[in-house]
């Protein structure tokens, strides 16, 4: 009897081992230091540092050139003490020798920063920048110790490259000015200096920092960019000042200036140069756009705690442009409503018509789809559901790009079943999205979710970083039910908004927030090479009850429907959540009562589409 429940302990044993979570030597130290906590909060030695950014710039629109000037109150929070700067400029992918991910043209190359002078606490360093890539350590004189402060002062310039895509030259006369002062890399509790190399495919994982922006920009040129407008009235006319004061409490779209106007020089206040200021709080980054000529279009939307001004800069004529103003009201209130269900955290949000459908604190960089409202409008959903995953989470986005590609994707077709309809959205989310993934059997597709995103390239790191985690974030929203997942979501938010998570902070604060141990399934969704694919082998009835053998080939813990159709014409559908794979995540029975002759069983994963779906059904 004794050696019978041995047996019994040691198998549990095994099968608790066999779920938990593989984590690296350096995460695993983190949680030994107390800066990360087992119950997924920030540990009780949590720290991050922080600059206080004060930059003056300069667009000369003849050269093409930015030149700026900044001062950086650079904190050290950590425990250590820091002997170098991390300088990162990504920009400097432009250049010629810069790492990319395949071919560009003449066009995307420019000679890159120049670093005109580089000061630290008052002692002038030689800094020559020609040779710097993306990021570049500088050697301080003085160590900067723990808790210590350090003022660092840089001037600069560089050229806005030809091809516009996250940032440069939309035309010769509207900028996209994105990543464009050097800043100090994130040092952080698990690596140290971030000194991952930028590439044009990755995107950022930057400090939460304080940013005051003065702008100088050329006569007739309207600036928009992150964070609040202090100056209108030193910059605009009085006519536009008052269309624009009257966008912030409009609900109404508001024509601020039209092409005409902006083209005639009535816009701006008629200097040479006029300074454009804006003031941004404990957010990740700072970007601005220009133009001589682009429509300003203005409203707001008033959300619990505050109104939000919402903008849209765009060439005349965009015809998905001329709603993007009341779509992103829209946006601004349903996530805040709805999914998340956290109130957009900032006073504004500004789109621009450019070439990268790309998001950044505050504002969005989106193509012009003027013949696909729908898709043009997901594209804007996309975008603006970033302001919570990776801007109001302070996510490594260059290491862990599911932690809010995945979110983006998921809110943009969650927020799409609302706008186009359920039947829409899924037709859109399964063409557009899961498709393409799901029929390419090629090894790249099944590399596990939480391989370092800069390890994977292609449609490998497409799928791996939207596709897959999208995913598995519905499928736990569907074994959780809306109410706990939200719950648990919400605990995640809050422990992390504000802070840098990294995937094992998300796994803990979803068990503890839900209350339940979910490393079976975030192990079968992050960990495995698995994909989806069921497979019915068996399917019986023996008088009222019918049974189903199905075999999860693919091996992800999949929602799906059975579809019983009966021999009378009638059909049923029957729900089953990722639930049923929780104690074997390879095969399972269906038991089911029923009262009528079935005629053939089918499974239907819906969003979740099969690898082989000829093979989920089965005749009786």
């Amino acid at each position: 009897m004794k050696r019978i429940i041995l047996g019994v302990v040691l198998l549990a044993s095994w099968q608790l081992s066999a779920q938990e979570l593989y984590m690296p030597r350096n995460i695993k130290k983190a949680y030994e230091n107390g800066t990360r906590d087992r119950s997924g909060a920030p540990g009780k030695n949590y720290w991050q540092n922080k600059g206080v950014y004060n930059v003056e710039v300069k667009v000369d629109a003849n050269s093409k050139t930015v030149s700026g000037k900044e001062t950086i109150i650079y904190t050290n929070n950590s425990p250590n003490t820091l002997n170098d700067l991390a300088i990162r400029f990504v920009n400097n992918l432009h250049k010629p020798q810069a790492p990319r991910s395949g071919v560009v043209s003449k066009d995307f190359l420019s000679s890159g920063l120049h670093i005109k002078s580089f000061v630290v606490n008052g002692e002038k360093y030689t800094v020559n920048s020609d040779d710097w890539g993306t990021v570049e350590k500088v050697k301080l004189n003085t160590a900067l110790k723990s808790k210590a402060k350090a003022e660092v002062k840089i001037e600069w310039e560089y050229p806005l490259s030809v091809q516009s895509g996250r940032e440069g030259q939309i035309d010769p006369e509207t900028f996209y000015v994105a990543y464009s002062f050097p800043r100090i890399s994130v040092y952080d509790d698990y690596n140290g200096w971030d000194m991952l190399p930028h590439s044009d495919r990755q995107e950022f994982y930057n400090d939460f920092n304080d940013y005051s922006f003065a702008i100088a920009a050329p006569k007739n040129y309207v600036v928009w960019a992150t964070g609040d407008f202090l100056n209108p009235e030193a910059v605009l006319q009085p006519e536009y000042l008052k269309r624009y004061k009257s966008s912030l409490k409009s609900d109404k779209v508001i024509r601020i200036a039209n092409e005409h106007e902006m083209k005639s020089g009535k816009v701006t206040k008629p200097n040479k140069w006029n300074t454009w200021k804006f003031k941004a709080s404990h957010i990740t980054d700072f970007c601005f756009a220009l133009s001589n000529h682009y429509v300003w279009d203005g409203a707001s939307v008033q959300l619990k705690t505050k109104r939000a001004s919402v903008q849209a800069g765009y060439k005349n004529g965009a015809k998905d442009f001329e709603h993007y103003v009341e779509w992103m009201r829209y946006n601004l209130d349903w996530f805040s409503k709805n999914w998340p269900g956290v109130e957009y955290p900032y006073n504004v949000m500004t789109a621009i018509q450019g070439y990268a459908d790309m998001e950044y604190p505050m504002m969005i960089n989106d193509t012009s789809i003027p013949d696909d409202f729908q898709d043009a409008r997901l594209t804007a959903d996309h975008e603006i559901a970033h302001t919570y995953f990776p801007f109001y989470m302070g996510i490594n986005e260059t290491r862990y790009a599911f932690m809010d590609e995945g979110w983006a994707t998921t809110l943009e077709y969650l927020i799409g079943i609302d706008e186009n309809g359920e039947a829409k959205a899924k037709e859109f989310y399964k063409n557009f999205r899961v498709k393409r993934w799901i029929s390419d059997p090629s090894a790249e597709q099944d590399q596990p979710i939480i391989t370092m995103s800069t390890q994977v390239s292609g449609a490998g790191y497409g799928n791996n970083s939207y596709v897959k985690a999208s995913l598995s974030y519905l499928a736990l929203k569907d074994y959780l039910g809306d109410d706990l997942f939200k719950k648990a979501l919400h605990h995640y938010m809050n422990n992390w908004s504000g802070k840098h998570p990294i995937p094992w902070d998300y796994f803990n604060s979803m068990n503890t927030g839900s209350g339940k141990n979910l490393d079976w399934f975030f192990n079968n969704w992050f960990y495995t090479n698995n994909y989806i694919d069921l497979k019915v082998t068996n399917a019986a009835q023996m008088n009222d009850l019918l049974t189903v053998n199905v075999e999860n080939a693919g091996g992800f813990a999949i929602p799906f429907d059975a579809e019983i159709n009966y021999e009378d014409g009638t059909v049923e559908k029957l729900h089953f959540s990722p639930a049923v794979w929780e104690k074997d995540q390879k095969q399972m029975m269906l038991t089911v009562p029923i009262k009528k002759k079935v005629k053939t069983v089918q499974l239907d994963g819906g969003i979740f589409m099969d690898y082989t779906p000829a093979d989920n059904l089965k005749a009786l």
